[in-house]
């Protein structure tokens, strides 16, 4: 089995992602990690929490899980733990755009990231909606939010709405859109054969036959139907209120809700510290943790790294399929593999 090479990009220096980066890398994996951010950074965190990182070379660091390849990216403002500078606003995206460009490159499998923070980023002039729509447009490609844990998979129609914009922004195309990009994720990614989606309704009670919402009969079911015909296998449109009970999960390989509140709720309850964020769509895997940067916690040496642990684990199967889609390559791309 090939063994991938992932991005890893820290996110916001005063926030909690160093350091979980610094913890990431006591343990040993079953993928090549690089680390994209400011050493400088890296090592400051460590030695917040007595944990062991040096830099042999300049391109190395080493930890108790092993020598990591650095790509470092210097000119960090020094920053206190839980204190963001607006200046730092151009490293952050830095980071992210030079992970993206190896992996668009071949020269990584897929991208890791820590948390940032959307304010400190807009407020250091960069408009910024979030990282999954940054990694789109610098792919060019459409891209579907999917948070996932050991007990579900749900994807988002829409994202950062306001509430009463989600109705407008519900059209034919946007649905069926998100529907081709999830299914084919769950085959090529997944590397489930034949997928099951279920998705859910916009309105309560899924519309009750246009009685409480026309957006199910006017959207949802003349997009399922037509997708159907094409062999997609779709479920619904379902009541949202009862789409989450096991007997209703039962074979099925991801939910798509139509709107941020309506899906994520549950997936949280169900298991918020191995929830990871994985974008659909890109040509490369890229996995995020499924929270923020925790301002309150960086420094303390609390916070939880398990969501970040997840990640990896979850771009490093995500990987794993893509590279056994494309055998004999992989050693071309990475002749210099670090051990």
């Amino acid at each position: 089995m090939q063994r991938p090479r992932l991005a890893l990009v820290p996110g916001e220096p005063a926030g909690v992602g160093p350091e979980l980066c610094v913890r990431a890398l006591q343990r040993t994996w079953d993928a090549d990690l690089v680390v994209y951010g400011d050493a400088a950074v890296l090592i400051a965190a460590a030695r917040r929490l007595g944990i062991p990182l040096d830099r042999p070379a300049p391109d190395t660091l080493a930890a108790e899980g092993g020598p990591v390849r650095l790509v470092d990216l210097p000119g960090t403002q020094v920053v206190a733990p839980g204190r963001p500078a607006a200046a730092n606003a151009p490293a952050v995206v830095a980071a992210l755009v030079r992970a993206a460009d190896a992996c668009l490159r071949g020269e990584c499998d897929g991208m890791v990231t820590g948390p940032v923070h959307k304010a400190t980023i807009n407020d250091g002039g960069i408009a910024y909606t979030g990282t999954t729509g940054l990694l789109a447009a610098h792919a060019g490609r459409e891209v579907v939010m999917m948070l996932a844990n050991d007990h579900m998979r749900v994807a988002l129609a829409t994202v950062h709405l306001p509430l009463r914009a989600v109705a407008d922004a519900l059209t034919p195309a946007l649905l069926e859109r998100s529907l081709r990009i999830v299914h084919d994720a769950l085959r090529g990614d997944f590397g489930i054969g034949d997928p099951v989606i279920a998705v859910l309704g916009l309105n309560p009670h899924a519309g009750e036959d246009g009685h409480l919402g026309r957006e199910e009969i006017d959207v949802i079911i003349p997009v399922l139907a037509r997708l159907r015909g094409e062999g997609l296998r779709l479920e619904g449109p379902l009541p949202a209120d009862t789409a989450f009970l096991p007997r209703k999960l039962a074979g099925v390989d991801a939910v798509l809700a139509m709107y941020h509140d309506q899906g994520l709720p549950v997936l949280k309850y169900s298991g918020f510290e191995q929830a990871v964020n994985i974008s659909l769509g890109l040509p490369y895997p890229r996995v995020a943790v499924d929270h923020g940067t925790a301002f309150d916690l960086a420094g303390s040496g609390h916070a939880d790294p398990s969501s970040l642990f997840a990640a990896i684990e979850t771009c490093t199967r995500l990987a794993r399929v893509r590279l056994a889609a494309r055998p004999g390559t992989r050693d071309a791309l990475h002749p210099d593999r670090v051990p």
